[in-house]
């Protein structure tokens, strides 16, 4: 699952931004297109990197005032 997230970002991405370099509309391309491959990479990743990633984008998103 990995392996195919890996892909998909690149081929996805790739795609995307060879449209909205040259041009083309990407109007057309649902914003799920380019969150998808994300879901596959993080099923990829195992129960105790998937939890890190969760309390990262907690601790990255939370609104806290931080104490520096």
């Amino acid at each position: 699952m990995l392996i195919v997230g890996v892909l998909g970002v690149v081929i996805i991405y790739g795609g995307f931004l060879f449209l909205l370099f040259s041009g083309r509309s990407t109007a057309a391309l649902p914003w799920f297109l380019l969150l998808s491959p994300w879901i596959c990479v993080y099923f990829g990743l195992s129960h105790v990197q998937q939890v890190a990633v969760i309390s990262w984008f907690a601790n990255k998103f939370s609104f806290r005032k931080s104490s520096k």
